[in-house]
């Protein structure tokens, strides 16, 4: 019998290509011919998961307990040290029973919240460079992004005083993220203060992306924007534990703030996930209780890394930005290449994988992303090679 032409819907022909998986592919072609690759495009920690995380997730996966559907919501156990961890960190007081929620990764909740609030031709505001699934989810909404460009001149923040009167009325949610992916660079107060004025202005729900809040350099730690004043009556905060404490594969963050913005995120998840996994939802409590020194030591290697790629990087020439936070590495590609053509100049002439920025969006084109997620050594090599290879 034959088949038919199976015809994909119209949301999904208009997707680019994920970002990562276009340059996953590139990388796997240049391993197949041979080359030795320093993969510095992606950043998934590359330390380990720490020892008492792993064993509360044994003992926890072996209690039967744990093997039947968990709450939607997440356990009160987990929101309970998620509200802990806040008020310690931050200082921010959060009802665990409705001011957290918990969420399978940030990634999820991210590109699941515009189902909840945004309508076919609903605005939302999104920073340029950024995390794709911002635009994404907004799409798969059927709500149009609209780009904040992040810029040097404006010191990579958004600029609110640029977006356009009638656009700020029409729109419906903002995403901001601090420390930033991709070019590491961390909001203030003020500027949280101002956003927050913006947004009851504008009655905009605020969704600020906090992934990378722990990890930071020189002691400068960075603010949530549930520290200022009225931000819990405008918007959320989503965080995981994938990258504070290494456990990007095992896909548990959380959503914390107002609690009707919370409740319209949970009906959504409700209807399309059963959950996290209680046993990993245990061993997150044991992260969120270990000790300071833990996370110290995380941030320590990381800091030793950025101080051997960056005045390396500075040493070939080349501009860059120095990171306070994240483990990224924002770097103008020098006079004659577009990001793309860097990026694949890096790949094929020195066997380094880095990501083009405009990949993050158009403002981006003009640099490129590096990451700190392996070793000083091999860093080192990286820029061995990419002086040999010149550009």
């Amino acid at each position: 019998m034959a088949g038919f032409p199976i015809e994909y819907a119209s949301r999904i022909k208009t997707l680019p290509p994920y970002l990562f998986a276009a340059i996953d592919e590139m990388k796997q072609k240049a391993i197949a011919r041979g080359v030795d690759i320093i993969n510095l495009g992606i950043g998934d920690p590359d330390l380990p998961t720490p020892q008492p995380i792993i064993d509360r997730l044994t003992h926890a996966a072996a209690d039967p307990k744990n093997h039947q559907y968990p709450s939607y919501e997440g356990m009160l156990a987990f929101r309970s040290a998620v509200a802990d961890w806040y008020k310690h960190r931050f200082g921010v007081s959060l009802d665990p029973a409705s001011e957290v929620l918990t969420l399978i990764g940030s990634k999820e909740g991210i590109g699941h919240i515009p189902l909840a609030f945004v309508d076919p031709g609903d605005i939302v505001l999104v920073p340029s460079p950024g995390y794709p699934v911002y635009p994404v989810g907004t799409a798969f909404a059927g709500g149009i992004p609209y780009v904040m460009p992040l810029t040097k001149q404006n010191g990579f923040l958004p600029d609110l005083a640029a977006i356009p009167k009638d656009v700020a009325a029409r729109a419906k949610l903002m995403f901001v993220n601090s420390p930033n992916n991709p070019t590491s660079v961390v909001a203030g107060k003020d500027f949280f203060s101002r956003l927050v004025a913006f947004a009851q202005e504008h009655r905009i729900i605020v969704c600020h992306d906090a992934a990378y809040s722990e990890i930071y350099y020189d002691g400068q730690r960075p603010a949530s924007f549930l520290e200022v004043e009225g931000a819990k009556d405008v918007g959320i905060e989503f965080h995981s534990l994938s990258k504070t404490y290494n456990m990007t594969g095992w896909r548990l963050g959380f959503a914390v703030g107002n609690r009707q913005i919370l409740t319209g995120l949970g009906k959504v998840k409700s209807n399309l996930d059963s959950g996290v996994f209680q046993a990993v939802q245990e061993a997150g409590i044991t992260a969120l209780q270990l000790d300071e020194r833990v996370t110290d030591g995380l941030r320590a290697v990381y800091q030793e890394r950025r101080d051997v790629l960056v005045p390396g990087l500075r040493r070939l020439g080349l501009e860059v930005e120095l990171p306070r936070a994240a483990f990224y590495v924002w770097v103008t590609v020098p006079k004659g290449y577009t990001s793309a053509a860097f990026t694949a100049h890096l790949l094929e002439k020195a066997g380094v994988v880095t990501t083009p920025g405009n990949g993050f969006g158009q403002p981006g084109e003009g640099y490129v992303r590096l990451t700190v997620t392996t070793s000083k050594e091999r860093l080192a090599e990286a820029v061995d090679r990419i002086g040999k290879a010149g550009f």
